[in-house]
């Protein structure tokens, strides 16, 4: 098990009880997380707050030099606004929990030489499956459909 990962399930589930969507986020320099954040578009009434735009937010203001070694853990792919903060701060590498219930903007961060790595992981599939059969309308509002 990836520690890193277990954090962004464990954001996740925070988002889930708080009435929101469970996708969770972590930003780790160095071997310590240094940012943390969960979905947030319901709690927040937010346009802007999926998973890892909260995770950046709560990670503060860093120099350029900090995000171009940071790694970004995330339960769920990035969709495409993620992914465009992502590549613009210069995050060299993304570790996905899953892409099966939703295959965000990958081949954007690939194209772009970002190091992206694809779990698969069980739990993260299943909780996004599970949310998604019980509020359909609710996600297909979170990726803009």
């Amino acid at each position: 098990m990836d520690p890193f990962l277990e954090v962004a399930i464990e954001e996740a589930k925070k988002g889930l009880s708080e009435g929101g969507i469970p996708i969770g986020s972590v930003l780790v320099y160095k071997g310590e997380i240094i940012g943390r954040g969960h979905n947030q578009r319901v709690q927040r009434g937010s346009v802007i707050h999926h998973g890892e735009m909260n995770c950046l937010e709560n990670a503060g203001r860093q120099s350029a030099a900090v995000y171009r070694q940071c790694t970004i853990y995330t339960t769920l792919s990035p969709c495409p606004m993620c992914t465009g903060a992502i590549l613009l701060y210069g995050i060299p590498r993304v570790v996905i929990g899953e892409n099966k219930t939703f295959l965000g903007a990958e081949d954007s961060l690939r194209a772009a030489g970002v190091d992206v790595a694809m779990l698969q992981d069980a739990r993260c599939i299943r909780m996004m499956r599970d949310f998604i059969d019980s509020n359909p309308g609710l996600w297909n509002e979170d990726i803009g459909r």
